[in-house]
């Protein structure tokens, strides 16, 4: 079960439509129950999904919540929506009354773009003040999608989210905390390492100077921190694209083969230059375009080159600006033919 292009799809349509959106009916009818159906959920279905629903309140009758969600006869989420252009305040909210009057564990809070899912973790049966899952559907990560896949009607399970509700609320506590005291840190924050760090008193002056160094620490630790990540990302990716050129080469030289033809040619290449050169510096290269022999395994020494794969041979000679000029061979005996512009390319390369 893949959710997470049906949300992606869903927030493009409400960045598209939202300023033609001007009440809560009809944010409702445009990202609220599209977000329903994508838990799979049919709106369509009053056994799935009851719009406006109504529970008895002691003496308060009638009350009504938007919409709840249902399994097997039970509401398993109750939904409360506002108009995508309100700031959500669940203080006011019909959700804490509705909570402990039915048997549904979640309920959640949203204006379409918005979402704040509850749960009973601080007081059995009594809604908490603060969400265990909140995010905008506009800019979802990969970790919140699959919190909102549990949600699904093939996979909800009851126990499994309050189990993990705990987690996920308390983590959003402490890094809005942390975000917090990085931001301005208080003097605890700054005791905490002042101590650590400083064998004075740690008077109200001090702590002041602290907070700045408190703060410009942390700052730095964590900018090293994603250098770190970033030039390691770099290095091996740098790595990875080394490994995939030498694959390729790899490939590429299993691709030649060196013909009996083309080391006869060489042989007689040797023959010519032996007078001027020692044979251990005359080598040969094989490639998939052509034969080539350098002086001293130098690509920037070519001797000659060899073509001898084609329907037509040549043999390509180098001048003193190093450029090569093919000339055709009726048989590699014709290389005996340029005897001489051999040994002039060898004196080239002794004038270097």
């Amino acid at each position: 079960m893949e959710i997470q292009p049906q949300l992606k799809a869903l927030a493009e349509k409400i960045n598209l439509l939202k300023d033609k959106i001007d009440t809560e009916e009809s944010t409702k009818h445009a990202f609220v129950l599209p977000f329903i159906n994508i838990l799979g959920y049919d709106s369509f279905n009053p056994t799935e999904v009851v719009p406006e629903f109504t529970a008895d309140l002691g003496l308060k009758k009638g009350e009504k919540v938007d919409y709840a969600i249902f399994q097997n006869g039970d509401p398993i989420l109750i939904i409360e929506c506002k108009n995508w252009k309100e700031k959500l305040t669940v203080h006011n909210s019909q959700l804490f009354r509705y909570f402990h009057v039915t048997k549904t564990r979640f309920s959640l809070l949203t204006n379409g773009i918005h979402y704040q899912f509850f749960t009973d973790l601080e007081h059995t049966n009594k809604m908490d003040e603060k969400p265990f899952l909140e995010f905008e559907i506009t800019n979802l990560k990969d970790n919140v999608v699959s919190e909102i896949a549990k949600f699904h009607k093939m996979t909800f399970d009851v126990n499994k989210i309050v189990n993990n509700a705990s987690s996920l609320k308390y983590t959003k506590e402490i890094k809005k905390q942390i975000d917090n005291e990085l931001e301005n840190p208080s003097a605890e924050f700054v005791k905490l390492f002042a101590n650590k760090v400083y064998s004075g008193r740690l008077t109200e002056k001090v702590v002041e100077e602290f907070k700045e160094l408190v703060q410009k620490g942390f700052n730095q630790f964590i900018s090293e921190k994603i250098n770190d990540r970033l030039n390691a990302a770099l290095n091996k990716e740098a790595q990875k694209q080394k490994e995939e050129q030498i694959e390729v080469a790899l490939e590429d030289e299993n691709r030649i083969t060196t013909t009996e033809e083309e080391l006869d040619a060489f042989r007689i290449v040797i023959a010519i230059l032996r007078r001027k050169l020692s044979v251990e510096r005359i080598v040969h290269r094989d490639t998939q375009s052509y034969f080539g022999i350098l002086l001293d395994d130098n690509n920037r020494k070519p001797l000659c080159r060899l073509h001898l794969n084609g329907s037509k041979k040549y043999i390509g000679l180098f001048h003193e600006n190093k450029t090569e000029t093919k000339q055709p061979l009726q048989s590699i005996d014709d290389i005996y033919l340029f005897e001489k512009e051999l040994l002039e390319t060898v004196g080239i390369y002794e004038g270097e």
